[in-house]
């Protein structure tokens, strides 16, 4: 599998803008795009620093993803991205290896992005996520 970076790191919050408020006015980053991701339940804010990026993710559905997470773990890191070039390699490869995937084929993310998860209990509790930009 080739990894190439961080891509970013997803951080889950209840208030997307009181995030947005701490990331910009407290450590002094901008916020450059929000958008809202349907099929997630998700409202997203990127934040560049270096080659890497923050993203907020609030719910805008109690019983989506990140709604169910928060419920059960609370505010924070949701998971890591790594970007990647070749996404179904990637996870052809990781299948290969026992690795167990929540999502099989790739899907549209935020961004743009082509993305798929790892299960958390693949990686030690960590949820992973593959990103890549499509061509």
């Amino acid at each position: 599998m080739n990894l190439s970076h961080i891509e970013h790191i997803g951080i889950a919050v209840k208030n997307l803008e009181e995030g947005i408020k701490f990331y910009e006015e407290v450590l002094g980053l901008k916020c450059y795009a929000i958008e809202v991701v349907e099929d997630q339940k998700v409202k997203t804010a990127f934040f560049q620093i270096g080659q890497t990026k923050i993203e907020l993710l609030e719910s805008i559905d109690p019983d989506g993803p990140i709604g169910k997470f928060i419920e059960k773990r609370g505010e924070g890191i949701h998971h890591i991205a790594f970007a990647t070039e070749k996404l179904n390699f990637s996870l052809k490869e990781l299948k290969e290896k026992g690795v167990n995937l929540i999502d099989k084929n790739p899907r549209r993310g935020a961004e743009g992005l082509n993305i798929a998860f790892l299960h958390p209990k693949a990686a030690h509790g960590v949820i992973i996520e593959l990103c890549e930009h499509p061509e």
